[in-house]
């Protein structure tokens, strides 16, 4: 049975990700309103009705924004960190007890015929996970808000078929910029975000024969131009001798729009 794989909207104005596997249909987080999601969705020719669980990474808005309508209006559990969820509070309105579901880092969840496994993240949130989704021959991994790759970061990606990892700054773009000091020192700290160059060394740490997709994600809109991210993430996997389009598929993540259908 193939799944699919789909970055719905990625950046630093909202997250999305589709993972579906026959009758089986997540979300990692909802990050836009839920009448952009369902738009996005639908796209993909799924109805709302038929998503069975939303996974969220942290609290931050730009990863929740739609869980509540949506939830709400849709009658869809949501998946989160007791951490998360005391961050949500009651940010995106209030969620019916049934759909309030919890997830530990290491601890393999089942929905349908996916396997989900939250892997603890190094984030500026009370309790910050990314997620490998499992099927019986594939795994397929959305990791991003990662100040630096720690070891378990780097085991979790590690021997993913599909990856959407993040590059969200151009370091350079970043300490030139209009953003106040400390908003700085919070992005380049280790629990903030990772670079386009450290992105792309940590891809060239990982990376081996099973990883075939690659999404670059997470981009911000002030500090990073899509064009040079590739470019210095594509530099450096050619350096490590990692040919794109040779030994792996590399490309970016929309920020607006759904992105490239990876289905194995």
């Amino acid at each position: 049975m193939n799944v699919r794989f789909c970055p719905l909207v990625s950046g630093s104005s909202g997250n999305s990700t589709y993972i579906g596997n026959g009758d089986t249909h997540i979300l990692i987080d909802a990050g836009v309103s839920c009448k952009q999601i369902v738009e996005h969705i639908r796209q993909l020719d799924i109805e709302p009705e038929n998503i069975n669980a939303i996974f969220i990474t942290h609290e931050h808005i730009d990863h929740i924004k739609g869980a509540g309508v949506l939830s709400r209006k849709y009658n869809i559990p949501v998946y989160a960190t007791p951490g998360t969820w005391q961050g949500i509070g009651n940010t995106v309105g209030d969620f019916a007890p049934e759909n309030v579901r919890y997830v530990s880092p290491g601890q393999m969840m089942v929905v349908g015929d996916l396997c989900v496994k939250p892997f603890a993240i190094p984030h500026d949130t009370i309790e910050p996970v990314a997620y490998s989704v499992f099927t019986e021959s594939r795994k397929l991994t959305v990791a991003t808000d990662i100040g630096h790759a720690t070891d378990i970061v780097k085991e979790n990606i590690y021997d993913s078929d599909v990856l959407l990892f993040e590059a969200n700054h151009d370091i350079d773009m970043l300490k030139n910029g209009s953003y106040p000091w400390p908003l700085k020192q919070r992005i380049l700290g280790e629990k903030g975000h990772l670079s386009n160059e450290a992105s792309g060394e940590t891809l060239g740490e990982i990376m081996n024969g099973r990883l075939k997709y690659i999404f670059l994600g997470h981009l911000s809109k002030e500090n990073n131009e899509p064009h040079l991210c590739y470019e210095t993430v594509n530099g450096i996997l050619d350096s490590c001798g990692i040919k794109t389009g040779k030994h792996v598929q590399l490309d970016m993540a929309s920020r607006f729009t759904n992105s490239m259908m990876v289905e194995l």
